[in-house]
């Protein structure tokens, strides 16, 4: 990370993550990140997408325009997320860096490694009821549980959020399903029913 004082330039270079977790069925993901300067979100940029690795090597630079007046007050966003062709693209989590005026300073420029924050952060937590209505069978002793979503609030940075709900049995995913997405907030809320068809008898196994 580096300020270019001539052209007014924020240069932010991208180069690498360890040990990210496995989102697809091979054991690998398929990571590239997306980049925003908080807190408008007008611009963002996007690396390329490295195929099966869980240790990608990006190494891109990308140039925000910016007033050095205004470093102080801005954040960088990162978002790792798992490109897949078929569906919707998962997110494996990211990052929001303050303190650009410092960081942009350093000398020499030393690489600013990074946790990233799974899913959709550290303080978003999304409230949710679940029930059975047992009235919505397809045959006798069948039911829908279904899972609501009624909001979330305190997401780092402005996102585009939306909730994954997985219907798991002994440890395996059987089915999923996703709200709609809310763009460019900090409190989605949806108000959605998640429905899952399951046979009565599995519901508390």
């Amino acid at each position: 990370l580096r300020y270019s004082y001539g052209s007014q330039q924020l240069v932010v270079r991208v180069l690498r993550a360890r040990d990210l977790p496995a989102k697809d069925a091979n054991g690998f993901s398929d990571p590239y990140v997306k980049i925003y300067l908080l807190p408008d979100r007008k611009k963002k940029f996007q690396t390329k997408v490295l195929r099966k690795t869980l240790n990608p090597e990006w190494d891109e630079t990308f140039s925000f325009g910016v007033p050095f007046a205004e470093l102080p007050s801005r954040r960088l966003h990162f978002a790792v997320y798992d490109f897949d062709r078929f569906s919707r693209h998962d997110l494996i989590g990211q990052v929001v860096l303050e303190n650009l005026l410092e960081a942009a300073e350093a000398r020499p420029e030393v690489p600013i490694w990074r946790d990233i924050q799974e899913g959709t952060g550290v303080s978003g937590v999304p409230n949710l009821g679940g029930w059975w209505d047992p009235k919505i069978g397809h045959g006798v002793g069948e039911g829908v549980p279904r899972c609501g979503t009624w909001g979330t609030r305190d997401l780092p940075g402005y996102s585009d959020p939306y909730v994954k709900a997985s219907l798991m049995a002994e440890g395996r995913r059987l089915k999923k399903r996703k709200t709609s997405i809310k763009k460019n907030t900090l409190n989605p809320s949806y108000n959605e029913a998640l429905v899952f068809d399951v046979p009565h008898e599995s519901v508390n196994h």
